[in-house]
């Protein structure tokens, strides 16, 4: 079956986000995600709470203001990750989850901190930090992939020149 054949018939396009959804690499996405997150818990409640509270004043702000931007990314990539469990499951359409991506904002939040300030923060808020900033990124990559495929497919624009020529055959007939 060719190109033709599929416009002719009107066969729709497997939809990246459909088919994604469903697959293995999501399943390990997720698990990867909720993984993270439960890493991050038990590390910001524990170890790293102690860590914390032997850190200079300064340092000790900084720490308090990363571990907010991370717990923030990692909600918002908990929630990009439920959300399209919820639609690869069934329980939620597609177009219930576009109007709860409103909810859902991947933002990117920026960093106050400077190089050495960062530094001077514990090797593994760090560690974290950087988990959890490249899953994000690959989110927010996969949300655009997706949302590409979700938008409605454009017809081509009016053709002026076949209009014309169209006109012109209506009027005189086709050439000889």
């Amino acid at each position: 079956m060719n190109e033709p054949d599929v416009i002719q018939l009107d066969i729709d396009p497997v939809r990246f986000g459909q088919s994604f959804v469903g697959s293995e690499a999501f399943k390990a996405l997720f698990q990867e995600g909720m993984e993270l997150i439960e890493e991050t818990a038990a590390y910001l409640d524990g170890p790293g709470r102690e860590e914390s509270r032997h850190l200079p004043r300064q340092a000790s702000l900084i720490y308090a203001s990363e571990s907010m931007r991370l717990t923030t990314r990692l909600m918002q990539v908990a929630s990009w990750l439920l959300l399209q469990r919820a639609v690869a499951e069934g329980e939620i359409s597609p177009d219930q989850a576009r109007s709860e991506k409103n909810r859902v904002r991947l933002n990117t939040p920026e960093t106050a901190a400077t190089v050495a300030e960062y530094e001077a923060l514990p090797a593994r808020l760090r560690e974290l930090i950087g988990l959890a900033t490249r899953l994000h990124a690959r989110i927010l990559h996969l949300e655009r992939l997706i949302s590409e495929g979700e938008a409605p497919v454009q017809s081509a624009a009016p053709n002026p020149v076949a209009d014309q020529l169209g006109l012109l055959q209506k009027a005189f007939g086709p050439p000889q």
